[in-house]
């Protein structure tokens, strides 16, 4: 006679095959290595501040330009940096912001390395980064307006513009102010994620 019995299946336990508690608290734990992402910003930043200061100290000019009133007569003039004190600012400020970014670059790698002092470096950084973010954006917008003055000129003041004469004076002020434009940007996405991340200490 045929036996009647059949093997019992275990059923596994849906306590089982559910993820762990801990497993879960440890993946949503596991952040972005915001640390990194810090570094390669700032050198990134280093490598704009440095590129627009060099543009802009190269960007000297010489042309013929007519005398007024006697418009035979050409004499040469010399179109560059120094002669306006929008663009010295322009290439102080952002002299100090990449020497800023270099000591802030070898304390973001400290932090990698050895993350015991991470609080007081995040906020150091997140005051700091908003003070150069008002640096690089007021000497922007002083070279930027000295930058249309010589594109667009003002007639109502009998301002002439100059970038009909001098072009390469004014490409290369472009690009500068480009570059510079992109270090704000940058500055402003640092303090971003110094504020978060010390945030983040904190709470945890």
């Amino acid at each position: 006679m045929a036996s009647t019995d059949k093997t019992a299946v275990p059923l596994s336990s849906p306590k089982s095959e559910a993820t762990p508690p801990s497993a879960v608290a440890a993946a949503a734990k596991s952040p972005v290595n915001y640390s990194f992402v810090d570094v390669v910003l700032r050198v990134l930043l280093f490598a704009a501040t440095l590129t627009s200061v060099v543009v802009m100290a190269t960007s000297k000019e010489t042309e013929l330009v007519p005398v007024p009133g006697f418009p035979l007569v050409r004499i040469q003039l010399q179109a560059k940096f120094n002669h306006s004190p929008a663009l010295v600012y322009f290439i102080a400020a952002l002299s100090v912001t990449g020497f800023y970014s270099i000591i802030t670059t070898l304390a973001s790698l400290s932090i990698v390395l050895n993350p015991t002092y991470s609080k007081t470096f995040l906020l150091f950084f997140a005051f700091f980064d908003v003070i150069f973010v008002g640096i690089v954006a007021s000497a922007t917008g002083a070279a930027g307006a000295v930058g249309y003055i010589g594109l667009k000129g003002n007639t109502h003041v009998g301002w002439t513009k100059i970038c009909n004469v001098y072009d390469k004076f004014c490409r290369y002020t472009a690009s500068s102010l480009a570059l510079s434009l992109f270090a704000a940007i940058l500055l402003v996405l640092l303090s971003m994620i110094s504020t978060f991340t010390l945030y983040k200490k904190i709470r945890d």
